[in-house]
């Protein structure tokens, strides 16, 4: 059978992972994928050739998958928001990295400004002009 689209019940399958991250123990379990997750994007950035080491970090990352239909709606936002401003931002799928896999494939798409987490599964134009202008 062909089902309609249903927020609601995408809400209730999603409301238990919300509330098994609150406890402490696992808040500190996604602190420390998020922290690995952090270094394997630094261990990314490494690979860069020497002709690369004087261009400036994009300040936007967007954690994603390919045939993630949310990750092409964030895509959109950002690319919009980052050409609005004259910043640059760049995408990085989990299927490369177990770290970032392992960190965030509940939550694609992640967008990241500055290295620190700003917005998951959706993206707001308005919140994340707002930080890239602060």
């Amino acid at each position: 059978k062909s089902r309609a689209y249903n927020p609601r019940a995408r809400w209730k399958i999603e409301a238990p992972c919300m509330s098994v991250l609150s406890t402490s123990k696992n808040a500190a379990a996604l602190v420390s994928l998020n922290a690995a997750a952090l270094v394997s994007l630094n261990s990314l950035a490494a690979t860069i050739g020497p002709a690369e080491a004087d261009r400036v970090e994009p300040r936007v990352t967007l954690i994603g998958k390919p045939g993630c239909h949310l990750c092409d709606d964030a895509r959109a936002v950002i690319a919009m928001v980052t050409a609005e401003l004259g910043e640059e931002y760049v995408d990085v799928s989990i299927l490369d990295d177990p770290a970032l896999h392992e960190a965030y494939w509940e939550q694609i798409p992640v967008t990241l400004v500055d290295g620190v987490q700003h917005d998951f599964w959706r993206v707001s134009a308005d919140r994340l002009r707002a930080a890239l202008q602060a």
